[in-house]
């Protein structure tokens, strides 16, 4: 089966040639950018990769329309700051020889505070994104968004290696926005702010990874990474709670 790589990006000079490089094995490269201000698009087409233009429409709208720009039916999605390891490419590869199912997931291991995690909560980090697109699309999610799939999904042997090189506090900055969408999501959905859920969405999500999945074997990076996972749990209902008030100001205003 032919393969379409397909990445979105924006002002990913810095790390797009590593990414591109691993992806040698695929029968193109699609990067669609949002409107870099740095030489991403020019770094891109140097490698050989087919580079398109789109304003920014949300996650998932953008993956999406990325995905329908391929040549090919089968694409593997990824983001500019991970790196295919040879032993994915080589589990894909040979997948795609005699597919036996729609959809592959694979592990996705993360690096933070310069460590590889292991454990809790950045590992195995199961990410879908190699799909035949007749039976699968991305969502419409502003944010985390999934690939969803109508048919059979397997399970690929290799690591997807997710080596941001971002600072902490670049890293914060980034979980900001994402709270700020997820809150603005739950919104629309009609959820709606609950103390309870606040308070111990937090002290599960330590639980859960930082203790039954072993978090602590990741060492400080670990309990650093699980702690900022907390407190995105905690401020997406805070932020929800914000939202629902100025909602309500507004609509007494109105009337």
């Amino acid at each position: 089966m032919k393969l379409s790589a397909v990445l979105i990006t924006l002002n990913e000079a810095a790390r797009i040639d590593s990414c591109l490089r691993a992806l040698a094995f695929c029968d193109e490269i699609v990067v669609v950018d949002s409107g870099s201000r740095d030489d991403t698009c020019a770094r891109a087409q140097a490698l050989g990769a087919r580079v398109l233009h789109q304003a920014w429409l949300g996650f998932g709208p953008q993956k999406q329309f990325a995905v329908e720009q391929a040549r090919h039916d089968w694409v593997l999605c990824i983001d500019a700051d991970e790196c295919v390891s040879p032993q994915l490419a080589a589990s894909i590869q040979a997948a795609l020889r005699d597919p036996q199912a729609v959809a592959y997931r694979f592990a996705r291991c993360n690096r933070f505070l310069g460590r590889w995690l292991r454990h809790g909560e950045g590992y195995p980090d199961w990410s879908l994104r190699l799909f035949d697109r007749r039976h699968a699309h991305w969502s419409q999610d502003a944010v985390h968004e999934k690939v969803e799939v109508q048919g059979h999904v397997a399970t690929l042997r290799g690591d997807l290696l997710h080596e941001s090189q971002e600072t902490l506090a670049r890293y914060l900055e980034k979980q900001n926005r994402y709270t700020d969408l997820q809150a603005a999501m739950l919104l629309a959905r009609g959820r709606r702010y609950s103390s309870v859920k606040m308070l111990t969405s937090p002290l599960f999500r330590f639980l859960r990874f930082y203790v039954i999945k072993a978090g602590f074997l990741d060492g400080r990076a670990g309990l650093i990474h699980i702690l900022i996972g907390c407190q995105n749990s905690f401020f997406k209902y805070a932020k929800l709670h914000e939202a629902e008030q100025l909602q309500r100001q507004n609509a007494a205003q109105k009337s």
